[in-house]
């Protein structure tokens, strides 16, 4: 049977919130599973594609969601035990649960922090609280649009120190950019394109922000998928892969509602046809949606209904 696993992001930045990637939801049980789907389940870093649900909304709910409901809230005001008994029914789900740090509120590199310690303090915790991974949800725009390359020295110096204390194939570890930052010779610094030339093999995927990037970007499947705006140039999905991301490693992002972006929304109806459309074309990355609770398992299933109907 072919199993896509499903990762649950916690928000980091000390609020809490969370992510998932892959099949939202798996109800099959481990005991029914075959061997290469029991060990496909154990891997830390599931292969594409990946269905991953960001989150920081709570409505009074204590813990992360439960496999069969994904309802978020602090996992750190969990005990062990609690934790490890949601890990282990995440676990038999095919679901990973990692953090994402920084946030818009977030601007490590104008405020001149340290990525070594950064990194090594964001880890620590990863281990401490037994979560899968992290996701960098970085957006200091400041720094990117200074055009002097620090934002990227930062991430490329950021990345690499995760990965000394968070081994590949251990922990999952993805990137959360706008898609605006993949455009070529548009950022003085190099933008994503020199950070996926330095570190782009230590980052599992990017869960690509194709939204609040204007009013019109990304809407409709031609400009998502083939010929970004002249405003964004070469960042549309196969204009990235075209600059030399894997196509494997972009996740579309979008939002699940109007409320939850300023723009860049898609029905699911309309994003489902997008999907089919670029999987045809040989695309496999996924999707990441924020957010949840706005985008329970329904909304996964129906965005996907016509790539990877579950």
């Amino acid at each position: 049977m072919k199993l896509h696993q499903t990762v649950i992001l916690l928000a980091f930045y000390f609020r809490a919130g969370f992510i998932a990637s892959a099949s939202l939801l798996n109800t099959t049980s481990v005991s029914q599973l075959d061997e290469d789907a029991r060990s496909f389940m154990k891997r830390a870093t599931p292969a594409a594609p990946h269905f991953v649900a960001y989150g920081d909304s709570y409505d009074g709910i204590v813990g992360p969601p439960t496999a069969s409901a994904l309802k978020a809230d602090e996992w750190t005001s969990l005990t062990a035990t609690q934790r490890s008994s949601i890990k282990s029914e995440y676990a038999a789900a095919g679901i990973k649960l990692i953090v994402s740090v920084f946030g818009s509120s977030d601007v490590p590199t104008t405020i001149n922090a340290d990525p070594i310690a950064a990194a090594n303090t964001m880890a620590a915790w990863v281990k401490k609280y037994d979560l899968d991974g992290i996701d960098v949800d970085y957006e200091d725009f400041y720094a990117f649009d200074a055009g002097n390359g620090l934002a990227e020295t930062w991430l490329i110096s950021f990345t690499k120190q995760l990965r000394t204390q968070l081994p590949q194939g251990e922990y999952i570890l993805t990137h959360a950019p706008g898609a605006p930052w993949f455009s070529p010779n548009k950022f003085g610094g190099g933008g994503y394109l020199k950070i996926h030339a330095a570190v782009g093999s230590l980052i599992d995927w990017y869960n690509i922000q194709f939204y609040n990037q204007g009013s019109s970007e990304y809407t409709t499947c031609a400009s998502l998928l083939t010929a970004s705006s002249d405003t964004w140039p070469d960042t549309s999905v196969f204009q990235i892969a075209s600059n030399g991301v894997p196509l494997n490693k972009i996740v579309i992002g979008k939002p699940s509602t109007t409320t939850d972006a300023i723009n860049g929304y898609m029905s699911t109806s309309t994003l489902a046809k997008c999907l089919q459309q670029a999987k045809q074309q040989g695309w496999t990355g996924g999707i990441a949606v924020w957010q949840y609770i706005r985008a329970k398992s329904e909304w996964i299933t129906a965005a996907r209904s016509l790539s990877w109907p579950v």
